[in-house]
């Protein structure tokens, strides 16, 4: 594809060309920097492309005039990746708006971004991909030649095919947003992509933010989990050894313990029925009854600790600001779910001595909001049942509450036993939990956890119906939706019954961790607005869970302008269940009483 361009390299061209850019409604745009990550490397480029013109900016040349100079030359550039009005037309914009937020200053607004929007269109098919070139094959038909994207964009002059390259990629960017935007319509996906899109600089700025570890602590936890490990391997191997089939001549017998095989070999020779598999959910029931198991569950999250959260966080540690950035991906999973990685914020232990590492700086609070029980309440929403809505509605305790209707005691009789089944069931309703799951992980026999789950159904009979009539939806139709409209075709062989009921599980849970994902993304940008001119800044997410750092004085109002930030959001979800955000202040990301909420009225 041949293109033409115009390079700007002073203050004048950029004010006329900025000028025949806002003559178009819509623009495609791109940079080429100099590295990946915007601490470390140089802005090079700003390119755009409108219907008639090629534009590409070399901020170099502006910087030869001095800081002072540049910003007031450059301000007609800011104003116009600013101005909502404009949609800009980006692949993978998250990248382009954090070089833009970092080196120009300002935000970049009004985006369509196509990466995004390919994988909304995608609705859960793992076998595309969804880079420009790709996007541009699929939707276009054109082929994209993308050798240039690794050449040096610090050199003092650009080439020819460098400059070629760069307008390419911008130009094609109104021709793909014209595919994607009648497909988007096509299939009612228009609300999902408006959510997207304008969940994209809240994540920006998050994750230019980043969040603060302290060093010291992260290493004195360290080692005591080393110390842990070393402990439990100790003692897990005198529990073993007596199952080896070869005895030492030198003392006890030893195994490697991180070999599944050897491990399932001494505990047979021990006589404990264990699972082929030897996953943790099917080894926990056992735990009791055999006590080397739950010191062998005990060394593995001791030995998946230091793997996975050991120094190799630390690491991570950005010097020119001290804290750690990681990368979000705002469509981590079909579901619209975020995930996390360089390193995984997200899957950080809950267990205190792991959170209060991460830390307000000195002066700073953390403020760290939570939405109660929100994939439970969003299921009472969409079945409708009234039993289950009104456990939400009476304020009580919802597990204790559902366990009483359950085992037919009052809500002051409940055990703590009974209390813990309704819980593990109400979250395993969620995920279609079957009664012979259910009856592993509580130790119930298999008729016992059947009787359980038919007084459960039976006290919940309009959920029992819904998730019935919505589960056969979703395999004759193949399609499920969340509440924002985000969609996932399922794809399985209907003649393997397995299959169908993988899929109709799968199906069901999209919906529901899907509509959850859709609340926390539209409180994001609520309160990313809500924000914008205050000390606080979002600093970390995890699913239904938002955390902010702000100045100690200023922590009050952030908790209140965070709680109604994430109560709006679901009630712009949920019509006829009660919302509940738990938040509290605190020096470090522990969870510690709740010393606000707030709690939202019925929504109209």
């Amino acid at each position: 594809m041949e293109v033409f361009f115009q390079l700007i390299e002073d203050a004048d061209a950029l004010k006329a060309a900025v000028g025949e850019l806002r003559r178009s409604n819509r623009i495609g745009f791109d940079t080429e920097t100099t590295e990946l990550d915007p601490h470390k490397g140089e802005l090079r480029l700003v390119q755009f492309s409108d219907a008639r013109n090629n534009y590409l900016i070399d901020l170099r040349k502006f910087a030869a005039g001095g800081e002072t100079a540049t910003a007031e030359s450059l301000a007609p550039l800011r104003e116009l990746l600013s101005d909502a009005s404009v949609m800009k037309i980006a692949h993978n914009a998250k990248f382009d708006a954090k070089w833009v937020r970092h080196h120009l200053g300002c935000e970049l607004n009004g985006i369509f971004d196509t990466y995004l929007a390919s994988l909304i269109i995608a609705a859960g098919d793992t076998d595309r991909r969804h880079s420009l070139a790709d996007a541009a094959q699929y939707f276009c038909g054109i082929e994209l030649d993308k050798s240039m994207q690794v050449s040096d964009w610090s050199a003092a002059e650009l080439s020819r095919s460098q400059l070629e390259y760069a307008a390419r990629d911008a130009a094609i960017m109104r021709q793909l947003c014209e595919q994607m935007t009648e497909r988007l319509a096509n299939d009612a996906l228009e609300r999902t992509a408006a959510l997207e899109f304008e969940c994209l600089m809240p994540i920006t700025q998050m994750e230019l933010n980043g969040f603060h570890l302290d060093t010291g602590r992260w290493r004195e936890k360290l080692e005591r989990v080393r110390a842990a490990q070393e402990k439990a391997a100790d003692e897990l191997q005198n529990m073993l050894s007596s199952g080896v089939a070869q005895a030492s001549l030198f003392g006890r017998s030893e195994i490697n313990l991180d070999s599944n095989q050897q491990v399932t070999d001494a505990l047979l020779g021990l006589g404990i029925p264990v699972p082929a598999s030897m996953q943790a959910w099917q080894l926990q029931p056992l735990a009791e009854q055999y006590p080397v198991i739950g010191k062998l569950l005990e060394y593995r999250a001791a030995a998946k600790s230091m793997t996975s959260f050991g120094e190799n966080i630390l690491e991570f540690i950005e010097p020119s600001t001290g804290r750690i950035h990681a990368d979000f991906r705002q469509i981590g999973a079909p579901t619209g779910r975020f995930s996390c990685s360089n390193p995984n914020l997200q899957q950080i232990p809950h267990e205190r001595d792991y959170r209060r590492c991460f830390t307000a700086e000195p002066g700073n609070k953390l403020v760290i909001a939570d939405y109660s029980q929100i994939e439970l309440r969003i299921l009472a929403e969409f079945s409708g049942d009234e039993r289950f809505i009104d456990a939400f509605v009476s304020g009580q305790d919802f597990h204790a509450a559902t366990a009483s209707q359950v085992f037919g005691v009052r809500p002051e009789d409940v055990t703590d036993d009974q209390r813990t089944f309704a819980k593990r069931l109400n979250f395993g309703i969620v995920y279609g939990i079957g009664a012979s799951r259910f009856g592993l992980m509580t130790g119930l026999s298999q008729s016992d956890a059947e009787n359980t789950m038919r007084r459960y159904f039976g006290t919940f009979r309009r959920l029992d119906e819904y998730l019935r009539s919505e589960g056969k939806r979703l395999i004759e139709e193949r399609t499920a939706r969340t509440a924002s409209g985000r969609l996932l075709r399922l794809r399985f062989d209907e003649n393997l019954r397995e299959a169908v009921s993988s899929a109709k599980r799968y199906g069901l849970n999209m919906q529901i961790q899907g509509t959850s994902a859709d609340i926390l993304k539209r409180a994001l940008r609520l309160l990313h607005d809500s924000i914008a001119r205050t000390s606080a800044r979002l600093v970390n997410i995890v699913h239904d869970e938002v955390i902010l750092e702000c100045a100690a004085g200023d922590a009050d109002q952030a908790a209140k302008t965070l709680e109604e930030a994430m109560t709006a959001a679901a009630l712009e979800y949920l019509a006829r269940v009660p919302v509940k955000v738990d938040s509290h202040i605190a020096d470090d990301w522990t969870k510690e009483p709740v010393r606000t909420q707030a709690q939202s009225g019925l929504g109209g």
